[in-house]
């Protein structure tokens, strides 16, 4: 019995995919062993690469069903030897053959995400399920072992044993997920414990079903063409109920992620602004229709999370949450969250009131700016002062010159060389692939794929996301693995001669995923299960994304990365200053929305009052705005309920923190060439190589040589604290 929420952790980015995928369902149907299967594995050339060219659905079902078979069968082996004796050395009898007989199924599973993240049209949904369930519940076989558990138990209580932090590593998390998979409670206690999980699934599913319909229901007409002046064209056409016709309409509002924001943003009307907000915080309240409130089933989630904890030994839920956090307390979370709030608090309240004038002077007519203004006006504000649009900037990032100049930051800070590899097997012609050498090395350490632009029958496209990370094959030494990665985006292809131009926040997209990419392909490992972001604790696992973010900020980075498409001249000084400048606008806004929803998140999993009573105690500790009596957001705050984020929403800010931070320590010795190569050869050497193979903390003492401040984050959103020179 496993839980789902603690099984194998997806790279960030695409758990969120898969989870809501499983709850269509499909009907998993494993296919017959093919008996003409052969030995070597029919997914790779000779070079050890994936022949993509020539996968089939047919090949990956079946490899899929002889490996989870083997791996499973191997696991009863391990348990039957360790039943007869106790071994004498743990990871030689027991964890290098896991390694051996789980990394054909890891390799596979690997190659279906990627097809069917790359190519849907090879890799269909329902086939991929039935792969990609398959393949979990078999890896979770090993952590659901009471013989493999109780062996790891009593060698992490054996003294003065010679261990390497990996190889406790290793052990840690096999403790960890056995514990956190009931396997230390009676058997009469499991009992208890798959009803607890089935009422958790029940009320999931059934608050997930009824946000879809309330999200679904609702839509809005306009027929006023001014209403609409301000649209942008893809805006329109999107909304556009006739999208050959978009110029004219009628236009169709809808609560859609990529609909709902660029509307608010561009909607003169206050009152269809109303209506759109007053939509979205409204699902699930049971206002309008009360078959589909969703209070009960926030309350019997919360409940469940509850028995949940307390039967595997945790005060609350949020407590037990910490086991896979490098915060490690709720105390902790809650230090950080009002140390920043302490800055963000009177931003925020200082930014309104700019806001509120700002609208004032150009024909507000409001007593005060309200949720449903703030997107308007922040738009209206942001392009006024800082002259921000949007297509303007896209004509400096041609995608091949943004690539090219951070393949280049990457090989001066971390002395590798990353070169394009033709004739490679893929799945199109428009994926590149990469090998990654160290400093005088002929072998290449690492590889990945590249497949940049959209295409509209054959990728899966997730609103909010435009691409993703997906870890093909991890480093592995026991089983002479190297690492392989693909990174997939749905950027706007190239039209005729004109080359593909990525908007800034594509570019800072792309940033994102390639440093999480980083830490999958330099990880120095012996065993997979420590391996790249594998182990990695939760509020920690974005970091290395947001460090290569951070660099975006770096003048030499940006000329680096920029040429305009008709003169290919670089980002002129005074339009990178309007990029710092619109990062940092409305921060403290921003930053008090995220930490009111971190410490929503954390109390709602701590405490046992109602969601309602809740809202009424925190909102107005982090939000300058009144609490709108139809606001019900908690009803529909999916991340927490029905995806993987329970008392860890916090982890989006952590991990932002941390990063500022690792951050400044490249920002410290800006313009010296050679102590840059040295913080460069630091972070390599600590939070790429290790990995999972070494808890966060003390990874980050490691490199910054003391433990996490919050003041680089403050900063690099304009938001600490000046110093008052003495007089």
């Amino acid at each position: 019995m496993a839980l789902s929420f603690f099984g194998r952790r997806l790279l960030p980015g695409k758990q969120f995919l898969f989870h809501s995928l499983r709850n269509n369902g499909y009907v998993v149907l494993v296919p017959e062993i093919g008996e003409d299967l052969p030995e070597k594995n029919p997914l790779l050339q000779n070079d050890g690469l994936p022949e993509f060219n020539n996968i089939t659905i047919e090949q990956c079902m079946a490899a899929i069903a002889k490996q989870t078979l083997e791996l499973e069968s191997g696991v009863r082996d391990i348990e039957k030897l360790l039943q007869e004796k106790e071994p004498t050395n743990i990871f030689k009898e027991v964890f290098q053959v896991l390694e051996e007989i789980g990394a054909p199924l890891d390799l596979t599973w690997g190659l279906a995400k990627t097809l069917y993240l790359g190519n849907s049209t090879l890799m269909p949904t329902k086939s991929y399920l039935s792969i990609h369930d398959r393949a979990k519940r078999a890896r979770a076989a090993k952590f659901n072992s009471t013989p493999i558990y109780e062996c790891v138990k009593k060698e992490l209580l054996k003294e003065n044993v010679k261990r390497s932090d990996e190889e406790t590593r290793v052990l840690k998390k096999f403790a960890l997920e056995g514990k956190l998979n009931g396997l230390e409670l009676p058997d009469s206690s499991k009992i208890g414990l798959k009803q607890i999980l089935n009422k958790l699934t029940t009320e999931r599913t059934q608050f997930k079903q009824k946000v879809d319909i309330c999200s679904k229901q609702f839509s809005h007409i306009i027929h006023d063409v001014n209403v609409v002046r301000d649209f942008p064209p893809d805006l329109l056409k999107m909304v556009a109920q006739n999208s050959d016709k978009f110029l004219e309409g009628p236009w169709k509002i809808t609560l859609e992620p990529n609909i709902y924001m660029p509307v608010m943003e561009n909607c003169p009307d206050r009152e269809i602004r109303w209506n759109v907000w007053q939509a979205l915080v409204n699902r699930g309240s049971g206002y309008g229709d009360r078959d589909l409130a969703t209070g009960i089933h926030l309350e019997g989630i919360r409940y469940a999370r509850r028995d949940l904890a307390k039967l595997l030994g945790f005060e609350t839920y949020a407590d037990m949450s910490m086991e896979t956090k490098m915060a490690e307390s709720v105390t902790n979370v809650n230090n950080m969250l009002h140390v920043l709030l302490e800055r963000a608090k009177p931003a925020q309240d200082k930014e309104l009131e700019n806001l509120y004038e700002f609208a004032l002077e150009r024909g507000f007519r409001g007593s005060r700016i309200e949720l449903w203004d703030v997107p308007y006006w922040r738009n209206k504000q942001r392009n006024s002062l800082f002259n921000y649009k949007e297509e303007v900037f896209k004509e400096y990032f041609p995608l091949q010159t943004v690539l090219t100049g951070l393949f280049e930051l990457c090989e001066k800070l971390f002395n590798v060389t990353i070169k394009q590899r033709n004739n490679i097997s893929t799945w199109h012609k428009d994926v590149k692939f990469y090998d990654i050498f160290e400093h005088h090395q002929s072998a290449p350490i690492a590889g990945f794929y590249i497949d940049p632009y959209a295409r509209t029958n054959e990728k899966i496209k997730v609103q909010q996301s435009n691409g993703w990370m997906v870890g093909i094959q991890n480093q592995s030494k026991i089983t002479d693995t190297r690492p392989l990665a693909a990174l997939i985006f749905n950027f706007e292809p190239p039209v005729g001669e004109k080359q593909s131009y990525l908007t800034f926040k594509e570019v800072k997209y792309l940033f994102h995923k390639f440093g999480l990419s980083l830490q999958h392909l330099m990880t120095n490992t012996n065993y997979s299960e420590v391996s790249g972001s594998s182990n990695i604790e939760w509020d920690a696992v974005e970091v290395s994304g947001h460090v290569f973010s951070h660099w975006l900020f770096n003048k030499e980075v940006i000329n680096s990365i920029s040429s305009h498409q008709q003169t290919g001249e670089k980002l002129p000084s005074e339009m990178f200053n309007s990029l710092m400048k619109v990062h940092k606008h409305l921060a403290g806004l921003d930053l008090s929305r995220e930490l009111y929803l971190a410490a929503l998140d954390l109390e709602l999993h701590y405490s046992k009052e109602y969601w309602l009573d809740v809202v009424k105690k925190l909102w107005p500790q982090f939000r300058s705005f009144p609490l709108d009596k139809l606001d019900s957001h908690p009803c529909s705050f999916t991340q927490i309920f029905i995806e993987e984020w329970a008392a860890a929403y916090y982890s989006h800010v952590w991990s932002r923190m941390i990063a500022a931070d690792v951050y400044s320590a490249f920002h410290e010795v800006q313009g010296d060439e050679q102590k840059i190569q040295e913080v460069g050869k630091r972070f390599k050497n600590t939070f790429l190589t290790l990995g999972g193979s070494c808890h966060p903390s003390k990874i980050f003492r490691s490199f910054r040589g003391r433990d996490p401040s919050p003041n680089a984050l403050l900063s690099s959103l304009g938001l600490k604290r000046k110093k008052v020179e003495k007089q």
